[in-house]
């Protein structure tokens, strides 16, 4: 049994990658970890300034809509345009909406 050339490249892209996942998670902090630096560093900055920076007395939307306001922008084009896409793919044509009401 031959095996071509390019899978011997594609499967050693894979091993790779693979292993470079699991090298990059092995720096990764605990699940949970109440001393990470998303813990120790980000949130208090959010839960602190929050109300003060942006005027919003909830902290999960000033989070998405001011300081992430740009992504959540982006996310919010991605699925309207999904949308279009898929009312556009599923519409029937005028020709056969004719033919139906005959």
């Amino acid at each position: 049994m031959k095996i071509m050339p390019l899978k011997m490249v594609a499967f050693a892209a894979v091993v790779l990658t693979g292993a470079l996942l699991l090298y990059g998670v092995e720096d990764m902090p605990a699940w949970g970890d109440p001393q990470s630096p998303a813990n120790t560093h980000v949130s208090p900055r959010y839960i602190e300034n929050a109300i003060p920076d942006t005027a919003t007395p909830n902290i999960v939307t000033a989070v998405l809509a001011d300081y992430r306001g740009y992504d959540t922008l982006g996310e919010t084009t991605v699925i309207f345009t999904a949308g279009i896409a898929c009312l556009y793919i599923l519409r029937r044509p005028r020709n056969q909406r004719r033919k139906e009401r005959d």
